[in-house]
């Protein structure tokens, strides 16, 4: 007898990931029921005739199937599924949404590859999305906002796409935390190929994932199902740059549908990569934040994030994470300090300290001199 794991893979086969078809048969029928009626070309009580391209896959479904497992085995792949006991049950809300360009429904699967565990897909996560052609601003915002939700033990979630998700997963890997990248390709295929070394330090350090076999390549399709994926497993999504009509709007409402805050960063006005995030914010689709701080308020629950609201007189010290604080005051003019002796004045851990003086670093507070630390600025309170 089949096994449910080994029919979703074969189901995942057969049809398209986010064919608006599979949540309403899964609903109704196990996965084993539908996968056989497909290949004996019968159909169930109640769903539709089968289209096509279904019946002609599901007749060297097994075969595929072999090959995906031995594919993935040699990639180093993993895959869960809904009742793994790593399964994100986020994901499980896009088939309570209405389709959007066709798409919808929880994936079937998911492709895994990396160190991390899947507690990084579970825990509270941030999708920080934008444009392939970003300006240095838009890259700088996204990889502070990411770093600073890293720095609170939230996940960052992207595309690995050039640009802006590129940014927001550098943000994260500044800090050595967890980050998730989401495919429309198989997860082991390194797309962009230019990005190859960066989706290797992801899977160092956090997962890549797609719902996509292994091998496959990326398609326009792909891309839009792929992002109800980084919607739906985010807790809250930023948009850091869109043009008006941006594939990045796609996640963002995504995030809407799924009643899951939504949020953007302004730019120049009369900045092209900016129109669509400041007519998502003019349309009520975004509530418009600024830095970290204010990510961070939208996406708090309960428990979530400590002091995470910002009032409107807050300071740039006030901003910083509680580690960084203690770490600039810990620093000095013209006498440069190891990491080892921020560490013993501020009072804060090693593990807290590089992650703290990067932070410094890159908002112009602190400079690196050989291995020792200088202060550049004070921060303003």
């Amino acid at each position: 007898m089949r096994s449910t794991a080994r029919a979703r893979l074969g189901l995942s086969l057969v049809c398209e990931p986010g064919d608006a078809r599979v949540p309403g048969l899964l609903a109704d029928h196990d996965p084993v029921a539908v996968l056989t009626a497909v290949q004996r070309g019968r159909r169930l009580p109640g769903a539709p005739s089968w289209p096509d391209a279904w019946l002609e896959r599901a007749r060297t479904v097994d075969a595929r199937v072999e090959r995906a497992m031995e594919s993935a085995d040699a990639a180093g792949l993993r895959w869960i599924h809904p009742g793994h006991p790593g399964w994100p049950h986020q994901l499980d809300d896009l088939d309570h949404v209405e389709p959007l360009h066709g798409v919808t429904g929880a994936p079937l699967g998911l492709w895994l590859r990396g160190r991390g565990g899947t507690g990084s897909l579970r825990r509270t996560s941030l999708a920080v999305v934008g444009a392939r052609d970003c300006t240095p601003y838009g890259a700088e915002v996204a990889s502070e906002i990411a770093a600073d939700a890293a720095d609170a033990g939230v996940t960052v979630v992207s595309g690995a796409a050039f640009g802006i998700d590129a940014a927001g997963h550098r943000g994260a890997l500044a800090l050595d935390r967890s980050t998730v990248a989401v495919l429309a390709c198989g997860a082991d295929v390194d797309y962009p190929k230019a990005h190859a070394a960066l989706l290797s330090r992801v899977a160092e350090v956090g997962l890549v994932v797609s719902e996509q076999a292994p091998g496959q390549t990326p398609t326009k399709a792909r891309f839009l199902s792929r992002n109800r994926i980084i919607a739906g497993l985010a807790s809250g999504t930023v948009v850091v740059e869109a043009r008006r009509r941006s594939g990045s709007l796609n996640t963002l409402h995504w995030a809407d549908r799924l009643g899951r805050p939504t949020m953007a960063v302004p730019g120049p006005v009369l900045s092209q990569q900016s129109g669509g995030t400041h007519q998502a914010v003019r349309d009520g689709k975004a509530v418009l934040v600024t830095n970290g701080a204010e990510v961070l308020a939208e996406l708090a629950g309960p428990g979530v994030v400590e002091d995470a609201s910002t009032g409107g007189d807050s300071s740039e010290f006030d901003r910083l994470p509680t580690p960084a604080q203690r770490a600039l005051d810990a620093l000095e003019w013209h006498q440069p300090r190891s990491s080892r002796e921020v560490a013993d004045l501020a009072g804060i851990g090693p593990h807290q300290t590089a992650p703290a003086l990067a932070l410094l670093e890159r908002r112009g507070l602190a400079t690196r001199v050989g291995e020792r630390w200088l202060l550049e600025r004070r921060a303003d309170v």
